[in-house]
């Protein structure tokens, strides 16, 4: 059930890595976008986050649970989103998506191109599950920042157009009607 808690925006952060999940090094793609979102958001925010490895129940299963138990009404996934084989975040977001919404992945690609030519190879999406917004994000830090900086302009709208609370950006974030300053362009 996907429910409001006083108003606060509830974000679900899931990082998709083997090699994170098993201890092999430290997740830094969660924590990216949690301090990405801490210098973006001005309205009150909390997240709850997880780690699975490339497996595509198990990030099914976690996204259904960020959605459906834990009421998160926007939830970034980190990792996974490349061609190689086990890379199967598409895959189970599809799984459990009620909508895809074609541009944020076509948006989060444009962004990537002016930093790296691969961008092409990546496979991000953005979909709907219930009232929430599910967005796939790669899994570098600096890249996380990149995109996170090119289309959160947006995703205020989307959230409030599927029933979820109103966001308040910093003036770091251009674009989107909920912005308390002036838009601006750099």
């Amino acid at each position: 059930m996907n429910t409001p808690n006083n108003g606060s925006l509830r974000v679900g952060i899931l990082t998709v890595s083997d090699r994170a999940s098993s201890g092999e090094y430290e997740d830094r793609g969660g924590p990216a976008v949690a301090e990405w979102l801490s210098g973006a958001i001005a309205s009150p925010w909390e997240s709850t986050t997880h780690l699975v490895p490339d497996d595509q129940q198990l990030i099914a299963g976690a996204l259904r649970a960020m959605v459906d138990d834990e009421g998160c009404q926007l939830v970034l996934t980190t990792g996974g989103t490349g061609p190689a084989p086990r890379d199967v975040t598409p895959e189970a977001t599809l799984e459990v998506a009620d909508r895809v919404l074609p541009g944020f992945g076509e948006l989060m690609r444009a962004v990537s191109h002016q930093y790296v030519l691969t961008a092409a190879l990546s496979r991000q999406l953005g979909v709907t599950r219930g009232g929430a917004l599910i967005l796939n994000l790669p899994g570098n830090p600096k890249a996380i920042a990149q995109i996170l900086e090119g289309i959160f302009g947006a995703v205020p709208d989307c959230v409030a157009l599927l029933g979820g609370p109103t966001i308040e950006v910093t003036d770091r974030v251009v674009g989107g009607t909920t912005s308390p300053g002036p838009l601006h362009a750099s």
